[in-house]
């Protein structure tokens, strides 16, 4: 423990040591070509929310996955209540007491919630048959205390991403834990379900369960946690009490650099309409419109945030923009000329392409190398007609990982072995290879850490400055604000909101995203946004 860290510990020399649950001790982890963990301590204080940061590639999600059973380390040992343990699956630490939520969702789509939830670990009728109302209730009993109203036999697929993030929390808290590892929990959720999220938390903290939190989010970070502990390349650099703390002060531990100087925006001239929607519908079932007659123009250079609450449709336009929506009815033009193209691989050859808002499902193949999947949208590109060239392709996926700067071993390792960050820039890159004119970016940033978002924004910025049209999408405010050179705002399916740099707030953008939920925005005399209830 260095010098400081210790300080930051003892501040109050009069106060009573946390007693410390689980302790990791010198954990190493190697895998081939790389170090992911070397020698790391890391202690869990009981009834406390024990915090874990770090850029991706830090080793953070290495370091739970060992605490959780799903990969041994190569030297070091694990102490729970002072006694050695020894982790070889999920089951024999769920035994252990400790249950894990993963940053990527481990949920079964053609389950259903219940079944999701008591997978592997199914209540039964002395022993032999599966008690299935028991099972309803208490599925039901753990969603009423995560506040969501979402029917226990409903199928996972069915649900938004934001939901099936909610049934990977319900299915940690049907276990008996004392130690609850959360890796990245709410990457998924909106405010208010983050909010009761939150209050869970307080309630499994005064019952003594300790919580190891993980999120790229600083500022919930200090919100929720009691310790924090920062790893940078593998490796232990301090660990203070959120009391004595900033998020300044995380972000320069992460990062090793000033704060202020990992978000720049690049002026960049916008040209000419490049692409033109013209009331663009996608019908709902049962009636209704889930996209609601949308037009908008997306200039050549322009990057055009696009902001709503969870559900207003945002992901659902650019899944008919890209093709994904075969029955969306509505007119695009592209250069002045009508965009004929109906399926994904005929938009991608037109010149518009979409990074998904989930990258493990829709962006990658999980079972493909990083090479592989760089290239797997522009085969086309690197044949002769009858085979794929292979020099042409290493020389392509070569120059994505450099002007990229993904952070790869080797192309030919696994997809899975990369950080979130990095898989990230790696659909990024499947996307730039296909020579889009229009890319179209839904949530690039969830999950990866504040310097993987710097890069992902000098990209985006660096496209623009290119000629190409984005179409950036994120629920973070902040993001919006700094990356767009205009904003459309979207609730209920349609646009209820179009502000420039110059004209939008926070305050704008929040009242927009309202209407229609009962909330009404408006703007006062001095342009600044007021929410008046709806009645």
């Amino acid at each position: 423990m260095s010098e400081m860290t210790a300080a930051a510990l003892s501040a109050d020399d009069s106060a009573v040591p946390e007693p410390i649950v689980l302790r990791a001790e010198k954990i190493t982890k190697v895998f081939p070509g790389t170090v992911a963990l070397d020698s790391v301590d890391f202690n869990v204080y009981r009834g406390k929310v024990n915090v874990l940061v770090g850029e991706n590639g830090a080793g953070k999600s290495t370091l739970m996955k060992i605490l959780a059973g799903v990969e041994q380390p190569t030297s070091g040992r694990i102490l729970l209540e002072d006694n050695e343990i020894h982790i070889r699956s999920i089951s024999e630490a769920a035994a252990h007491g400790i249950g894990i939520i993963f940053q990527e969702m481990t949920l079964c789509p053609n389950l259903s919630v219940v079944e999701n939830i008591y997978l592997a670990r199914e209540v039964t009728q002395r022993g032999l048959v599966i008690d299935r109302k028991t099972q309803k209730q208490k599925a039901r009993e753990l969603l009423h205390r995560l506040e969501q109203n979402i029917d226990p036999d409903k199928q996972v697929s069915d649900l938004r991403i934001g939901q099936q993030q909610i049934v990977e929390i319900a299915k940690a808290l049907a276990q008996d834990i004392r130690v609850l590892i959360m890796d990245e929990p709410t990457s998924a959720l909106s405010e208010s379900e983050v909010e009761v999220l939150f209050r869970v938390i307080n309630d499994l903290k005064s019952r003594g369960v300790s919580i190891i939190y993980i999120s790229h989010k600083l500022d919930e970070l200090l919100q929720i946690g009691d310790y924090v502990t920062v790893l940078r390349d593998g490796r232990l650099v301090e660990t203070a009490r959120t009391n004595d703390i900033s998020v300044a002060w995380i972000i320069e531990k992460m990062v090793g650099r000033n704060p202020a100087a990992l978000f720049s925006r690049t002026e960049h001239n916008i040209g000419e309409v490049l692409m033109k929607v013209e009331d663009m519908t996608l019908p709902r079932p049962g009636g209704g419109y889930v996209v609601d007659h949308v037009s908008f123009d997306l200039h050549a250079g322009e990057i055009l945030g696009l902001y709503g609450l969870m559900g207003a449709g945002r992901s659902d336009l650019v899944d008919c923009l890209a093709g994904a929506r075969p029955e969306a009815r509505g007119q695009t033009t592209l250069n002045g000329q009508p965009v004929r193209a109906i399926t994904v691989p005929e938009r991608i050859k037109s010149g518009i392409v979409l990074v998904p808002e989930d990258r493990q499902r829709e962006g990658l193949v999980q079972s493909m190398s990083v090479a592989d999947n760089i290239l797997l949208a522009s085969l086309d590109s690197y044949s002769n007609g009858l085979f794929l060239v292979s020099s042409k392709q290493k020389e392509a996926v070569k120059g994505m990982v450099k002007s990229l700067s993904i952070r790869v071993a080797n192309v030919g390792q696994s997809i899975t072995s990369l950080s979130g960050g990095n898989q990230q820039k790696c659909v990024v890159a499947k996307a730039l290879l296909t020579s889009p004119k229009v890319l179209m970016l839904d949530e690039p940033t969830r999950g990866v850490d504040v310097g993987a978002k710097s890069e992902i924004f000098e990209i985006i910025s660096r496209l623009a400055e290119q000629g190409y049209g984005v179409i950036f999408i994120s629920t973070e405010l902040k993001e919006v604000l700094a990356m767009s050179d205009r904003i459309l705002v979207m609730s209920k399916g349609a646009i209820t909101g179009e502000f420039s740099r110059a004209e939008a707030t926070e305050e704008k953008l929040v009242a927009a995203s309202a209407i229609g939920h009962g909330l009404a925005g408006a703007a006062n005399q001095n342009g600044e946004a007021q929410i008046n209830e709806h009645n």
